[in-house]
């Protein structure tokens, strides 16, 4: 799939795209990462996310990740970012970037926070190894419930370009939880749809524990992913649309 440069003209979208091969998110995500490291970032648990106050030093840089929404307070020079489960746990648990304190508890062990997450949101492991498995392959992440999926998948950063999947996250394990989706035509007919019209791919992401339980994130290397794309299938374009004609002479 193409990617679909944002801009109002064809200028625009040419800047777009240089820009964002100017700086690879590889590049970005190792920044964010140094930064962390040597500012020695901490953030809190609360409820189903994490608080993580910075200055504007890491503003700009989890802004290009595109790690979290900025939450402003009184505070001119310091800025709330709300970090979702999947995206904290990456940057605590791969990326060793940043610590996370529950409560009066002190800073968690991944062990610990593993099971803190697990008990906020019951499908986090199978949400969390989707997200780290696109995020390991330097593509953008961000929530999907605006079009009725789990995640929307970018290849540079949205102000740069449109997302090109709306993915979901399924296993072939009997959990409700997750296999609830894409069991009837009419929901695959809807998603699917619904993509089409602004231009995204269904990408459905089934996790395999292969036998595995979640009782520690090392239950992570044992897990799998399997990848399908679904399209709908328009006839239009299908047909032919040069009718070729013959003459006698």
């Amino acid at each position: 799939m193409v990617p679909r440069w944002k801009g109002k003209d064809a200028k625009a979208k040419k800047d777009a795209e240089a820009e964002a091969l100017r700086e690879p998110m590889s590049k970005i995500i190792s920044q964010l990462q140094s930064s962390l490291v040597q500012s020695e970032a901490c953030g809190f648990l609360s409820d189903n996310s994490v608080h993580l106050t910075v200055g504007a030093d890491h503003i700009e840089l989890l802004d290009k990740a595109c790690f979290g929404q900025p939450v402003r307070t009184v505070e001119k020079d310091m800025v709330w970012f709300q970090l979702t489960l999947e995206e904290a746990f990456y940057l605590c648990y791969s990326l060793k970037c940043l610590k996370i304190k529950d409560g009066d508890s002190g800073v968690q062990s991944d062990e610990k926070l593993w099971t803190s997450m697990k008990s906020k949101k019951k499908a986090f492991p199978y949400f969390y190894k989707a997200y780290s498995h696109l995020r390991m392959k330097n593509w953008v992440v961000k929530s999907g419930a605006l079009y009725g999926v789990d995640f929307v998948v970018y290849r540079h950063h949205p102000a740069h370009v449109h997302s090109e999947y709306g993915a979901l996250v399924l296993s072939h394990e009997d959990d409700e939880d997750l296999n609830g989706r894409l069991r009837v035509w009419s929901d695959v007919h809807c998603t699917t749809r619904l993509l089409g019209g602004v231009a995204k791919i269904l990408l459905v992401m089934y996790i395999n524990k292969n036998g595995y339980n979640d009782e520690s994130p090392l239950c992570l290397e044992n897990y799998t992913v399997q990848e399908r794309t679904i399209t709908r299938w328009i006839p239009e374009q299908s047909r032919e649309t040069d009718i070729c004609t013959m003459s006698f002479d």
